[in-house]
């Protein structure tokens, strides 16, 4: 993802002219809450991993549509990092936004964490980077607005997305090389 804009430093937010191509990283935040039941758990007695990772998709999207109102698609989920276990007596909190974009692509953040509904105590639980396109009504890639960073956890994540962006690029070029020595015939043909 090649960035496009980049922020101004030195000066506070609420002097910088805000171009019509860029939005505020706050702009594209989401949260969602979820308590974890019986039938979300797997045989460790905590939260399924493809349920986690549901959720994650699930509100990288609207973070995603947040940023350009249009049709977006997952490009690759770039990692999921699981740190702690969810427990059922836990809530589990995910925050996601844009930490940076290229013409048409985004790669949005998203912060698994996990609160014990009994003691209050708090912890990341787990951290996921994503890539999601935008796609207009011809279904042809679009213009994205760029992002513009606040806080520091916004600003830490936009000037390392670089690097990230380098390795996605390489990993997406290994798995297209390696999906030339994969069949696609089934075994019972």
């Amino acid at each position: 993802m090649d960035q496009h804009s980049s922020d101004q430093p030195g000066q506070p937010a609420s002097s910088k002219p805000l171009p019509v191509e860029s939005k505020y990283v706050r702009e594209t935040r989401c949260f969602k809450t979820s308590r974890v039941f019986p039938t979300d758990v797997n045989n460790h007695n905590t939260l399924f991993g493809g349920k986690l990772m549901s959720y994650i998709d699930d509100i990288a999207s609207i973070t995603a549509s947040k940023l350009c109102r249009v049709d977006t698609v997952t490009a690759s989920t770039d990692s999921v990092d699981f740190l702690y276990p969810i427990n059922p007596t836990d809530s589990v909190t995910l925050e996601s936004f844009v930490t940076w974009t290229g013409r048409s692509s985004m790669e949005i953040f998203v912060k698994v964490i996990r609160e014990d509904l009994k003691t209050g105590e708090k912890r990341i639980a787990a951290t996921a980077f994503l890539t999601f396109v935008a796609i207009g009504e011809d279904n042809h890639k679009v213009q994205v607005p760029t992002v513009i960073p606040e806080t520091e956890e916004e600003k830490k994540l936009h000037e390392t997305a670089p690097s990230r962006a380098a390795m996605r690029r390489q990993r997406r070029e290994e798995s297209k090389e390696f999906a030339d020595y994969l069949t696609t015939e089934y075994p019972w043909e």
